[in-house]
């Protein structure tokens, strides 16, 4: 039985992306750090959002018996460790004081936590639909 994710988790796994990726962003634009600084923390940010996607796309292919490459699967898992990896080490020597250094953590998981939920949503969404031919916007579960 294919079940359609509620509206109430679809807009929160939105609002924590948005609010994630925003916030972290907005702290980026107004930090007193180099601009290449600022560009490498960007970075980290768009390749974590791009590689817990991927992560989310191959456990969720597999399960689903849609074929993926063990290449692939591994790249995905150590593309995001590594994000997460080079975040720690940036912020660790990093010359922040502790709570900018903890906003940039958080900010950044929930950032990831945010784009896992929205690809997820998608496809139960995309399931459902395949599954019953429509679907139902009107109720909740």
């Amino acid at each position: 039985m294919k079940q359609k994710p509620s509206l109430a988790f679809i807009a929160t796994s939105w609002l924590a992306l948005l609010i994630g990726v925003v916030g972290y962003i907005v702290g980026l634009w107004n930090a007193e750090m180099l601009l290449d600084e600022k560009g490498y923390y960007f970075t980290i940010l768009m390749y974590g959002l791009f590689a817990g996607v991927s992560v989310q796309k191959c456990v969720r292919d597999r399960l689903e018996g849609v074929p993926v490459t063990d290449i692939y699967y591994g790249i995905s898992w150590v593309s995001t460790l590594l994000c997460i990896i080079l975040l720690t080490v940036g912020l660790w020597n990093a010359t922040l004081l502790p709570s900018e250094k903890g906003f940039y953590a958080f900010a950044f998981l929930l950032s990831i936590f945010g784009a896992i939920s929205v690809q997820k949503n998608t496809r139960d969404t995309q399931a459902f639909k395949a599954g019953t031919g429509t679907i139902d916007t009107t109720s909740e579960r």
